[in-house]
This record gives structure tokens, sequence and C-alpha cells, in this order.
């Protein structure tokens, strides 16, 4: 994995530098579709706060977002005591009065990352991904749950412009130690107009238009067949017609019809008579 490797020193070289840094958009190799219509995935500041002076004692870093603005881009997350803002994504508006608090994770030393070399081991790629970045809107169902408890973290706005700042809290004084700044505006993607859906077939997969051209033909060959039996049908109705009106006739001129009762009948004379004299007496008896 040196590509990856590679990426994420390129990132803490960015973060090391000191606080005076800015929260950055996951890179592609993690997150290939970001931001989202309701989620931007960012990098954590992974060897940032504890590059230049080593704590003691137990960390936490808030991710707080607000709505950009032009009057909230200096805006505080901290009161005159140091204390960090604990405000809600309900209380701000979803970030549009204020910035409110959305994440909360523990700050992991450098030395316990985990390694980039197993991100191929599917088994360890939540905690891989976990470890690395951080999902802004990733709670749908928080603010619909009344018996929901924690930290809200719901979906964002679409087509809207996030700024995002990390704060990292001491825990045993409960006071912010070290923030970084403001990130520039990250804004969320825009719905797709149902017009401009492109639904021509080559975005379709290969499945998908076999399974439609079969779906497609298959009426019309059942209409072919449906055709094609109708043809056999009429055509042996018409040889059985041709059959039965041929037989008829050699019928009528074998055994003609007497002209009257006085007359006796061909087949009642020529009954026992040799075949040459019943023909001659037939054509007596017609003149």
């Amino acid at each position: 994995m040196p590509s990856l490797w590679a990426l994420l020193a390129l990132g803490c070289l960015r973060l090391c530098l000191g606080v005076n840094l800015q929260p950055q958009l996951a890179s592609v190799t993690f997150a290939t579709n970001n931001p989202t219509l309701s989620t931007v995935a960012l990098e954590k500041p992974l060897c940032m706060f504890d590059s230049m002076v080593a704590l003691n004692g137990t960390y936490e870093i808030y991710l707080y977002v607000l709505v950009d603005s032009a009057s909230s881009r200096n805006a505080s997350v901290q009161d005159s005591s140091r204390t960090p803002l604990s405000w809600t994504f309900r209380q701000t508006g979803g970030g549009r009065t204020g910035p409110y608090k959305a994440v909360v994770f523990d700050l992991t030393p450098c030395s316990d990352l985990p390694s980039l070399d197993a991100v191929g081991d599917v088994s360890r790629a939540p905690e891989i991904l976990n470890a690395y970045l951080v999902r802004v809107g990733a709670d749908g169902a928080c603010l619909s749950d009344p018996n929901f408890q924690g930290l809200c973290n719901p979906p964002l706005s679409a087509a809207t412009e996030y700024r995002f700042k990390y704060v990292l809290v001491n825990m045993s004084t409960g006071l912010v130690q070290d923030q970084t700044l403001w990130s520039d505006p990250i804004r969320t993607n825009r719905p797709t107009p149902y017009l401009a859906i492109d639904t021509w077939p080559g975005r379709r997969s290969g499945g998908m238009i076999v399974i439609t051209s079969i779906l497609g033909s298959l009426p019309f060959f059942l209409l072919l067949g449906f055709a094609g039996a109708v043809v056999l049908s009429l055509v042996d109705m018409g040889g059985s017609d041709g059959e039965t009106t041929h037989d008829s006739q050699i019928t009528q001129e074998a055994v003609p019809k007497s002209r009257g009762t006085s007359e006796p009948s061909y087949a009642s004379v020529n009954r026992g008579l040799p075949l040459d004299r019943a023909e001659v007496y037939a054509s007596k008896l017609q003149d």
C-alpha cells in the first residue's frame, strides 16, 4: 500500500505543522463520492495537536459545523471561560444561527493508528476508515427519534456551503486546549433535476440491457407464434373443404338423380348386370 501511505503522509504534513491549519476533505482514495447531498467526509486531525508538545491526560476532539455566511466566518466555539459550546443542531437551526457540535471522538496518538497495510482486509475496513475519517451528517434517525440520547449528527442540507472546525478539549478540566481554523467553505451536492437525468442505455449495466431486450422482444415472438398458428389452422380448414367438395362431386357424377318416379334409377336397373350392359342400359334410359 505505498500509495496509501504516501497520501497519508501528505495529509499528515499538512496537519503536523501546527494547529493554525484547517480541516480538509477526505482523500478520494478513502471516500470516492464526497461530498454527497447530505454528508461530508473529513480527514481526522491525525498527529496534529500532539505534534509540537506531548499531551498528558485524556483529551477529546469536538467537531463543530457552521453554515457559511459573511458574519459567521470568525464565529467562536467557546465562551469567555474557554468552555466549549454545547449547542445542538436544533438550537442553531442546522448551523445557520451559530456553530453546533456534531461529532466527538477520542484523540488517538499517532503510534496507535491502525496500519494502512490492512486496508485490503474487508473485515478491518470499517475500523480503518473510522480511524482516519469522520463523516458529518451520517445519522439519519436522531432527529426523528424522541428517545434518542447522545450527540445528534443529522444529515446536512443539499446545495449548502458549510465550514468545519476541530477543537481539542482537556477532559480533566473541561476547557478548550487548542483548536484549528475554520475550514474553507465546502458545498454539499445539488439534487439532479428530474428532466436532467440521463436515461441513455449507455448508462445502464450490461445485465439490465440484456433483460430489457429480452422483455421487449418477447411480445413480438408471442404475436408471431399466434399468427403462425392462425395461418396453419386456415390452411388445414381449406384442405378439408376441398377434399369434401371433390368427393361429393364424384359421388354425384357416379350416381345421377332419377328424372321421375316412373323411370327406374340407374342404380336400381344396373344392379346385378355386367358393367358393359349396365352402361348401355343407362344410355337408353337417358334417351
